[in-house]
């Protein structure tokens, strides 16, 4: 598989390549790496070890990017992830109650 093809996941969604995920997002190889290891995002890995990113992986760096470009910092962007992934949990554990 080359740079730019995708691959499917075990749940049957697709699987994008970093150069492929840069070209997407418009964010670079080296911050797409930066932001794995401030734990911002974490793609799959194929057993040689290469990135493989969802849809939503792909849909939280949109949303990585949005806050870079109104000014976040790295750590109050994991933050702010962190805190709208409980609000979406929590919603749904609300709906699931109801």
């Amino acid at each position: 598989m080359g740079h730019g093809e995708t691959a499917t996941s075990e749940s049957g969604g697709r699987l994008f390549s970093i150069s492929r995920v840069a070209e997407l997002t418009g964010v670079g190889v080296q911050s797409l790496r930066q932001y794995e290891a401030r734990g911002l995002v974490t793609p799959m890995r194929s057993d040689g070890g290469t990135r493989r990113f969802s849809r939503e992986d792909i849909a939280r760096l949109r949303r990585v990017r949005e806050l870079v470009d109104v000014g976040a910092n790295l750590a109050s962007i994991g933050i702010i992830l962190d805190l709208q992934d409980e609000n979406t949990s929590l919603r749904y554990e609300l709906r699931r109650m109801q």
